[in-house]
Parts: structure tokens; C-alpha cells; sequence
């Protein structure tokens, strides 16, 4: 590359040298704006190397200090929101390494005091990270993090939102490992209520639609995990879920210490989960009026795992930011910095409290419906016989203060979702309406809605509400007046609600007979209310009705109407000639009187 005396072609001056990125090279001194330019450039690329994660090494005593001058300038300056952002990772991941049973309601207080909700990125890796590490910890994390869905909820959903991608990612790959660790981690959030039952149910379904060795091992550990919460939430879904495993024992083709592990399982069921306790006496850290659970699907595809929050971003308002975090932390963590102010300031602050507690609050969220809708339907699904779930919702924990009609909605709800009527939610309405009068009105004021919006419904849920309320029409639980708002005729009637009427009095005369039916239908007392059912008002009407009870084959009920539009042509005929009678007279006299 060079002659015998060294000569490379390069003048000396001008060669390059190893950090020639982090040196200043030599400038021409007769051109300033170059020289400015390139000040320019060596000060930026410094101030990169100072900042970055993995750059140079910086001592701690050096790194103090940067941060205090940074403190100094400028607390919005990008070089101090990168400096506070690795100071709030390295304390994030410290507490969750050193978090366990005995210290775990020391390190919470110190969690709420780092701003976890600009770190919760931070803060969800690095929970998935040391439970992943840890598994036998699992229950110890999940507790933590029940604590902390109880005061940011948005921390909880995240976290939730990347196991369960994490965990579909490790089902299709076929990784045991991660399955397994992952499903530990969501049935321990489950046991704490952090998330629903629903989701344990999905995963078990899926484990088990196309078992082998290893997706029934890992359905046989989760089992054993959130089976006793299961148990006591869902007992008719952990039911469905043995019965498959009862299947597949059945089928025989797993290999014999996979079947062993599930007769293994059903004995743990025989002694109801004993040694399984869903929650440890010490990990019970969350007052059950205080849980927060929330409701995702396994198979929701829009979840956003929100990588990007893992990463540091300058925040344009980050003083304001942190401002706001002190407020929250001061709320949940409690401040006594306020305990050395004078007497009248301690005064104002009695007498607005006082005030504050004075005012009506008013759930706007409608939270208090939502929780109450979810807790009634939980209870009525999960109950083996109406008796017992009438005394859950009646005589149990579930407050309904005034607000019976939520519990006449979600029961025809549920009626509705089925694949065929139940005869349990006509004897659980049933039940109601005997035992409060106060449910009679609100079933009645359902009948109402529903008919009203019957058009919405799809035919099979169309014939369960239909049944439900031919239930309580013949069983008397629900007074017959509500026939009044059905009107049949072609005007006023659709196909959706035709066929609601028609399934609502096969149901009658299937449980009354047709001759009890006839009587009831001519009841003088309830004549009114049936004015719209059997219409004699015009002909037209009369005939459509007459027309529609012989087609579903109850023509027997409109004898009464066959026998009124028989003879309606006479009078009509007797009263035109009465009138035409009238009018030659008025003539005849008017003729007369000139």
C-alpha cells in the first residue's frame, strides 16, 4: 500500500484517527462557519453518548452529579427526561426482583412512590420477566399487581393484554414452557379477580378441543391452580371442563402419565381443592368491595400489547405530567406534609370536607349497574336449582336496593342467550313474582319492552322469552292485564311479533288446556285487556284475527268473533236503513213545512 519509506498518500495532519467521530479534527481557521458547523455536531453526538442507554460508562459519583445539574437547567430538557426514565427502570426493576411474601406489603407503598403510570410499560415487563423467572412466585406477583389494579386499573388491563398475546404466541409455537408459566400467572390474576372466570373457561376450551400430551398437562396444572375459584364462581363451567377431561380419559389415546395426571385432577376435585387454596391467608390483600376485575376475551384479535410504552419518549409536558403523579401518589399513599399549617387553614379544610361529604354523588359511570348486572348473572349461571339462586339473590350478599328490575332484565337476558328454553328461568321468575309483588310489576313492565323491541330479537331467542312469559302467564305469577298492549292486526303487528304471539299461546294451551285457555281469554273481568287480542272494531281486523288463531291451529278460542262477524253484516244492513228511513222523513217534513 506504501513505497519502501512509508509513503501512504496521506498527509499526516489529515489521516484518521480512532475516536476522530468524538475529537475535534483541524478546521480551517479562515472558515468560521465551518468550524461553528462542526462545534455543533461534536456537542450533540457528547451529549448522545452522556444520555444513552449502554453508552459509555458513567461513575456513579459522575452520574449524581449529571443529574443534579440537569436538575439545575432544566427539569423539561430531553437530557434530564432520559436520565429520570433509566433512574425509574433501574428502581422498577429493583423492587419487583426483591418482592416476596414477607415484605411484599413494604415494597406496594414503594411501587405507588416511582411514577408507574409513565413507567407502566416498564413495570409490566418487568412483572412478566421475574414471574417468568420465578414461577413459584407466581402467586406472590399476582398479588401485588391485584393491589395495584385496585388504584390504576389501566396498569392491570396492559398487563393482561400482553400475557394473553404472549400466551397465544406460545400456543402456536407449540412452547410448553411459556404456556404452562403464562397460564400459572393468569390463573393466580384470576383466583385475586383481576380478570373474569371467562377466561380461564376459554383457555381450557382450547386447550382441550385437541388434546395431546402436553395441552392437557398444561390444561391438568391450570386446573389445579383456579379450580377452587372455579368452583365457587362457575360451578357449571368447571363441570363442562371435567367432562371433557372425562372424554379424553375415555378416548384413551394419551400416553398413560397423562391420563394418570387426570385422574390425579378429579381427586383433587373429590377433596374440593384442599390443597390447592386458590389465595394465600397472608397474599389476601385486597378488600373484596375494592376489586376491580376486568372482563377480556381469549379471542379478541384488536388487543394492542403497546410495545412503544417500554421504550423512553420525550414528553413535551413532562413537569405537568409529574405534577399530576405527586397528586395520585399523595391520594392513594396519604400525605401528612399538610399537619404543620395553622389552625384557620386547618378549619377550611374540616369545613370543605365536611361539605364534600354532604354532596350526593352520582355515578354517572353507571359502574354500581354494571358491577350489580355482573354479579346477578354470575349468580344465576352458576346455580345448580332456582330455589338457590332465588336465595342468593333474596337472602345473600347481593345488594339490590331498589333496583329489582335489573334482576327481571338480566333473568330474561339469560333466558334469551340459551339454545333452547330452560323451564329453571321460568320457575326462578316464577319464584320472584310470588314471593314480592314489586316483581310482578317489573315483569310486566318487561313484557311491555320486550314486545315493543321484539323486532330486534332473533327467532331463537324470540322463542325463549315467548316461553318464559307463557310461564308465568299460566302459572298466574304475573297478572294476565299485560295482554293489553298486543294488539292483532295487520296494521300493528310484524312477523317477528306474530310469531311471538304464536309461541306465547301454544305455551298456554300446552300447559292449560284449550277449554281452561277459552275461559280465562272470556273472563268479564279482563275483558278490556283482551280488546286488542280479539278486535271487533272493523271486520277487517276481526277477520285477521279469526284467520291467525285458526292457522296456529287455536281456532278454537275465536268462536266468539266467528259468531260476532257473522251476524256484524245484519246490523250494519239494519242500521243503513234506519238511516235512510231518517233521511226520506227529515225530506218529507222539510217538503211539508214549505
Amino acid at each position: 500500500m506504501g513505497d519502501e519509506n512509508g509513503w501512504t498518500g496521506v498527509r499526516p495532519n489529515k489521516r484518521p484517527r480512532v475516536n476522530d467521530d468524538y475529537e475535534e479534527a483541524e478546521a480551517d481557521p479562515d472558515d468560521p462557519r465551518a468550524k461553528a458547523e462542526l462545534d455543533k455536531f461534536l456537542n450533540e453526538k457528547r451529549k448522545a453518548m452522556d444520555t444513552r442507554s449502554g453508552g459509555v460508562y458513567i461513575p456513579p459519583f459522575r452520574l449524581h452529579q449529571m443529574h443534579k445539574n440537569a436538575a439545575e437547567e432544566d427539569k423539561s430538557s430531553p437530557e434530564y427526561q432520559r436520565l429520570m426514565w433509566d433512574a425509574l427502570k433501574k428502581s422498577i426493576n429493583g423492587l419487583i426482583n426483591k418482592v416476596n411474601t414477607i415484605n411484599i406489603k413494604n415494597i406496594i407503598p414503594e411501587i405507588f412512590g416511582e411514577n408507574i403510570i409513565r413507567g407502566k410499560g416498564l413495570l409490566c415487563r418487568s412483572v412478566m420477566k421475574a414471574q417468568a423467572a420465578s414461577p413459584a412466585f407466581t402467586h406472590v406477583f399476582a398479588a401485588m399487581v391485584a393491589v395495584i389494579n385496585t388504584k390504576i386499573p389501566e396498569i392491570g388491563e396492559l398487563l393482561l393484554k400482553r400475557i394473553i398475546i404472549s400466551w397465544r404466541r406460545a400456543f402456536r409455537r407449540n412452547d410448553k414452557q411459556m404456556c404452562s408459566t403464562l397460564a400459572k400467572f393468569l390463573a393466580h390474576l384470576t383466583n385475586q379477580k383481576v380478570v373474569d372466570e371467562n377466561l380461564s373457561l376459554e383457555m381450557l376450551t382450547l386447550l382441550l378441543d385437541k388434546p395431546t400430551d402436553d395441552s392437557v398437562e398444561v390444561a391438568v396444572h391450570f386446573v389445579k391452580d383456579v379450580g377452587a375459584t372455579l368452583n365457587d364462581i362457575s360451578a357449571m363451567g368447571l363441570h363442562a371442563i371435567f367432562e371433557r377431561f372425562r372424554a379424553i380419559l375415555h378416548e384413551g389415546d394419551l400416553d398413560k402419565r397423562t391420563q394418570y395426571m387426570i385422574e390425579d385432577l378429579f381427586l383433587v376435585r373429590k377433596n374440593k381443592f384442599a390443597s390447592h387454596k386458590p389465595i394465600a391467608e397472608e397474599l389476601d390483600l385486597v378488600e373484596e368491595s375494592d376489586q376491580l376485575t376486568h372482563e377480556i376475551s381469549l379471542h379478541d384479535l384488536e388487543l394492542d400489547a403497546e410495545k412503544k410504552l417500554d421504550f423512553f419518549h420525550i414528553d413535551p409536558d413532562f413537569q405537568k405530567n409529574e405534577e399530576m403523579y405527586d397528586q395520585v401518589r399523595k391520594e392513594i399513599l396519604g400525605d401528612d406534609s399538610d399537619a404543620e399549617a395553622d389552625d384557620e387553614d386547618e378549619e377550611d379544610e374540616e369545613d370543605e370536607e365536611e361539605a364534600a361529604r354532604e354532596q350526593d354523588i352520582q355515578d354517572m359511570s353507571e359502574q354500581t349497574k354494571v358491577q350489580l348486572r355482573r354479579t346477578l348473572y354470575l349468580t344465576i349461571m352458576s346455580s345448580l336449582d332456582f330455589e338457590e339462586c332465588a336465595h342468593k339473590i333474596l337472602k345473600g350478599s347481593i345488594s339490590l336496593d331498589g333496583k329489582e328490575d335489573e334482576v327481571c332484565n338480566m333473568l330474561i337476558e339469560c333466558c334469551a342467550q340459551g339454545r333452547t328454553y330452560l323451564r329453571f328461568f321460568g320457575l326462578l321468575g316464577q319464584r320472584f313474582c310470588q314471593l314480592k309483588r314489586v316483581y310482578q310489576e317489573n315483569f310486566e313492565e318487561c313484557f311491555k319492552t320486550q314486545y315493543s323491541m321484539i323486532h330486534r330479537l332473533e327467532t331463537n331467542k324470540l322463542r325463549n322469552v315467548a316461553k318464559l312469559f307463557g310461564h308465568l302467564l299460566h302459572t298466574d305469577a304475573m297478572p294476565w292485564n299485560v295482554l293489553q298492549y298486543i294488539h292483532l292486526n295487520e296494521g300493528e303487528t310484524t312477523s317477528s311479533s306474530r310469531i311471538f304471539i304464536k309461541i306465547l299461546f301454544q305455551e298456554l294451551a300446552e300447559y292449560m288446556g284449550l277449554v281452561k285457555l277459552n275461559e280465562r281469554l272470556h273472563d268479564k273481568t279482563l275483558e278490556e285487556a283482551f280488546e286488542g287480542l280479539f278486535p271487533k272494531d272493523n271486520p277487517k281486523n276481526t277477520r285477521f284475527a279469526i284467520n291467525f288463531f285458526v292457522s296456529i291451529g287455536l281456532g278454537g278460542l275465536t268462536e266468539d268473533l266467528q259468531q260476532w262477524l257473522k251476524n256484524k253484516p245484519k246490523e250494519i244492513m239494519m242500521q243503513q236503513r234506519l238511516a235512510a228511513q231518517a233521511a226520506l222523513e227529515a225530506e218529507s217534513s222539510s217538503s211539508s213545512s214549505s
